[in-house]
């Protein structure tokens, strides 16, 4: 199938597939007489996999990782369990992280509210 037919089926755009390619996460494609890209359904799986790996915010390494789990019917569960639970641990100290951002900033827009005639903004005056 044409790009265009590979990325409707699997919900990724042409020039992420492109890309996809150019990073390794999919083999590079077959091509046609006239030069254009061929996919297969086992390409077209393989994407909707990496689709669904980054829709849970996984790096591109830790999917290369997945990948590599994911076609090894020999391994065990236990490493993917620890390869999500590192990716969990980090989506965790990055929440954390927005969380603390949102209090401060809570917390300044509180400050400013009483000093609408105020010239000075404490907002700004943090960002300095």
């Amino acid at each position: 199938m044409n790009i265009g037919k590979a990325a409707e089926r699997s919900g990724v755009s042409a020039k992420m597939i492109r890309y996809y390619e150019s990073v390794d996460l999919l083999p590079a494609a077959g091509r046609t007489e006239n030069g254009y890209r061929s996919y297969t359904q086992e390409d077209v799986a393989r994407l909707s996999f990496v689709r669904r790996s980054r829709d849970l915010g996984f790096s591109i390494d830790r999917i290369r990782g997945l990948l590599g789990l994911w076609g090894d019917k020999n391994r065990s569960n236990g490493e993917v369990r620890v390869l999500a639970g590192e990716h969990v641990s980090e989506l965790e100290d990055q929440a954390a992280k927005l969380q603390a951002m949102i209090q401060i900033l809570r917390h300044l827009m509180r400050s400013c509210e009483n000093s609408k005639a105020r010239a000075s903004c404490p907002i700004l005056e943090r960002l300095e």
